[in-house]
């Protein structure tokens, strides 16, 4: 007989309470079955009285022998003299006798690629569910690609939480920095802005009575990846800025290196081991970063760069100059282990402006001829609001920045630090 709709909603909620959402046994309704030993006739009666019921699993002795179609069947049915010649015939002569059968403990994502290998018929026929093999059940197409949706859906939820909150605790790691800049600077500016959520951009700043250390850190990557490296960075400078002459950035970046190279294993050839394949695994991760010493009782500045520049605008000067650093990286493989970098002495007078950015700014892709912000563009918005204070100037820097990147995609991730010596 078949099964009200009261009771099938009674029966699949209480199969939804014991059985995993994941699981195909969660998307197995109850519905009328059909028996080889019923007629095309019954068949057709039993999907009168069943207007919603797509399609009719044939079972005997509890064992699924196959699916009827609810349209395929009609479409038959309706053809001239079919339904004289069919009506009392058994109803397995419109069955297809190879449906997709799963156990009811199959995961959600297995069924999933099954459906997919059995072709179209398992979304359009539905698939049925068994238990040790017996019947218990029969899931729709459309059922399993929205309880499939559901997951992923609740899969990103459940991801963006964790990456919002690995935001927090990103930015928990700067807030020294940015309360030591606030004690040592009266007229500063720094702007970090992830590309996404997290990001691979890191800034470290320490107060001393005789001067500050400051550093901008572009690190490999962007997102999660850029994240996890922010956090090698972090720990391999709170390790070694505490053993260090900050005086000396130079030496400060050799000792970085080191460290980050011994964390990742980036030596002799950056060879890792062996995966289970046999394949070399390699890792070429590191930083580019600029290190300064600022004296600010002689106001001596001390510059040591991996790949990253300094701007500098003395007062009255007409262009910014720019201080190159070293072409060599922190951390990577192609950077020895016992590189040495080069400080730079570099005289501020009352009133000089300091600027360091990531790449983020200038590699960024914009404007009417599609091409990369550039050094000399970040020279020219500086320059126009050079009189400004720091804060302003950042306003002035961002907008012409963001004006520029227009409807194109951000490249990476930005962070620019200014500061103007008294």
């Amino acid at each position: 007989m078949p099964t009200s709709a009261a009771s099938s909603r009674l029966t699949a909620a209480r199969r939804s309470a014991v059985l995993p959402r994941s699981l195909a046994g969660h998307l197995a309704q109850t519905c009328p079955v059909a028996s080889p030993d019923d007629t095309n006739e019954q068949v057709l009666t039993l999907f009168s009285e069943n207007q919603n019921m797509g399609s009719l699993p044939v079972v005997e002795n509890g064992l699924p022998m196959g699916i009827i179609n609810r349209n395929q069947f009609m479409s038959q049915l309706a053809k001239p003299f079919h339904r004289e010649v069919y009506a009392r015939k058994s109803c397995i002569a419109f069955m297809d006798t190879a449906p997709l059968v799963v156990e009811h403990d199959v995961s959600l994502q297995e069924l999933s690629f099954m459906a997919v290998a059995n072709g179209e018929k398992a979304l359009a026929d539905g698939f049925i569910v068994t238990r040790d093999h017996q019947y218990i059940g029969i899931g729709a197409g459309v059922d399993l690609v929205k309880a499939i949706a559901d997951l992923q859906a609740e899969k990103n939820r459940l991801v963006m939480e964790s990456i919002n909150y690995a935001s927090v605790i990103q930015k928990s790691f700067l807030r020294s920095s940015r309360e030591d800049m606030a004690a040592a600077l009266n007229d500063y500016f720094m702007h970090w802005e992830p590309r996404d959520v997290v990001g691979g951009d890191y800034y470290y700043f320490v107060k001393h009575e005789d001067g500050f250390f400051c550093a901008v850190i572009d690190c490999t990557g962007h997102g999660v990846p850029g994240a996890f490296m922010t956090l090698i960075i972090a720990s391999a400078l709170n390790q070694v800025l505490k053993e260090t002459d900050l005086h000396d950035p130079a030496t400060a970046l050799a000792e970085v290196n080191r460290t980050v190279k011994q964390s990742l294993g980036q030596f002799d050839g950056g060879r890792q081991g062996m995966d289970g394949d046999d394949h070399e695994m390699h890792s070429d991760d590191g930083m580019d970063t600029a290190f300064c010493w600022v004296d600010t009782r002689t106001r001596m500045m001390t510059f040591a760069g991996a790949k990253t520049p300094l701007f500098l605008l003395p007062p009255g000067a007409d262009d910014l100059d720019v201080i190159k650093g070293d072409k060599k990286g922190v951390g990577y493989i192609d950077t020895p282990m016992d590189y040495c970098w080069e400080n730079q002495k570099i005289a501020l007078k009352p009133g000089s402006q300091v600027y360091i950015t990531t790449d983020g700014i200038i590699d960024q892709i914009g404007g009417p001829k599609q091409i990369s912000f550039g050094k000399k563009r970040l020279k020219k918005v500086i320059m126009d609001a050079a009189k400004q204070p720091m804060s302003e100037q950042k306003e002035h820097i961002m907008q012409a920045f963001y004006k520029y990147q227009g409807d194109n995609r951000r490249r990476d991730d930005v962070s620019i630090f200014g500061f103007r010596i008294d």
